[in-house]
């Protein structure tokens, strides 16, 4: 196993449908089978991006400020908190995504016996991972964040696409397009690179990394997070699916030093996980992907994008309660990650509005 050191903090500023013919934005793909060699299509994105290279709720502008000094105050916060997980939970239900069903499967279930074989009672969390997160007041590690982490995720993919017939639909438009990226990627810029293991970052109950396994069938996948809580959730999930060929390993450790062998990986892939870190961590997590990379392989991040048309036009009362239950926000629409990844030594760059709510960032490890 390899050691890593973290590097000291940086100065204190941040380190500077395609089946809806109804729907406004669309995305054109060439799309292919598995992830191999060869010289992939170009991906291209005409999802409408913003007038402003952030949201005016997020930084250092007089709203956000306004924003920061209500959730703030302890008694709104404790409104705030309520009011944004009753709003996830209904707009969920509303969708056909059964919140509260999903969650009492998982919490009346045998999922607490994975969590002995899961846990790295080892383990220092970093003190921003102790913040409450999502309406949570223990964050990620708590039973019940870990049961409804699949329901907030589909919620999410409804919210994203909300003219889909389905979540299927949504989840064939906004996965679909971060997998093709990621394939696409690959095979432009990996000089023929065979995917044959693959890191999950930030995995929480392992929805991406079912994903990126459906994607890359004959890739080792490997599932990494900070919540025992969530890897015991995944792990379960993965006991009672028995249709899938790739086979899967669970880390309970810290994706800013994960002590995994160095370019033991062909892809590293962040999913909607950096949105939830301080620019610190993110840029640790950057430079760790680069050292788990093998010599062309690919790194990947899909999250919020700060250029996202609907993002910037959130209503007040929406924007006010996603900031109540994200610590991190403004620090990550901030942060220059393309300048992030480039400085750790990534080329090929790249990236595309893949939904209208998200960017996905690729980059090659250079040989």
């Amino acid at each position: 196993m390899a050691l890593c050191v973290l590097p000291p903090p940086p100065p204190s500023k941040y380190y500077t449908t395609w089946r809806k013919s109804a729907m406004t934005v669309r995305m054109m793909t060439a799309s292919s089978g598995g992830g191999g060699g060869g010289a992939g299509g170009q991906l291209s994105s005409s999802y409408e991006e913003g007038k402003l290279e952030r949201p005016n709720w997020s930084g250092q502008t007089p709203l956000s400020r306004l924003v920061g000094a209500l959730i703030s105050f302890k008694p709104i916060y404790s409104v705030l908190k309520l009011g944004a997980r009753q709003v996830l939970i209904s707009t969920a239900e509303k969708k056909n995504v059964p919140w509260r069903e999903m969650t009492k499967e998982i919490l009346e279930s045998d999922v607490y016996e994975e969590m002995e074989s899961i846990q790295n009672m080892s383990i220092i969390y970093p003190d921003y991972y102790l913040n409450p997160f999502h309406a949570y007041d223990e964050g990620n590690l708590s039973w019940l964040a870990a049961a409804e982490a699949e329901a907030a995720t589909s919620s999410m993919m409804r919210r994203t696409i909300p003219d889909a017939s389905s979540l299927e639909e949504a989840n064939e438009i906004v996965r679909g397009n971060w997998l093709n990226a990621i394939e696409q990627h690959h095979q432009q810029y990996s000089g023929n690179l065979k995917i044959r293991d693959i890191l999950d970052i930030g995995c929480s109950v392992g929805v991406s990394t079912r994903f990126l396994a459906d994607k890359f069938p004959s890739a080792k996948l490997t599932g990494l997070d900070l919540s025992p809580y969530f890897l015991a959730v995944a792990k379960y999930k993965e006991k009672k699916s028995h249709q899938r060929s790739n086979s899967f390993q669970w880390i309970h450790a810290n994706g800013e030093c994960t002590g995994l062998d160095s370019q033991s990986f062909d892809i590293v892939s962040v999913s909607y996980v950096l949105h939830e870190c301080p620019a610190t961590a993110t840029i640790n997590l950057v430079n760790e992907s680069f050292r788990l990379l093998r010599p062309g392989g690919t790194f990947v991040v899909t999250d919020n994008s700060p250029k996202s048309r609907k993002l910037q036009e959130l209503s007040p009362v929406l924007f006010t309660l996603m900031k109540s239950t994200e610590p991190f926000l403004d620090e990550y629409y901030l942060l220059d990650l393309e300048k992030v990844v480039k400085d750790a030594g990534f080329v090929n760059v790249q990236i595309i509005l893949t939904d209208p709510r998200h960017r996905t960032l690729t980059a090659t490890v250079p040989y």
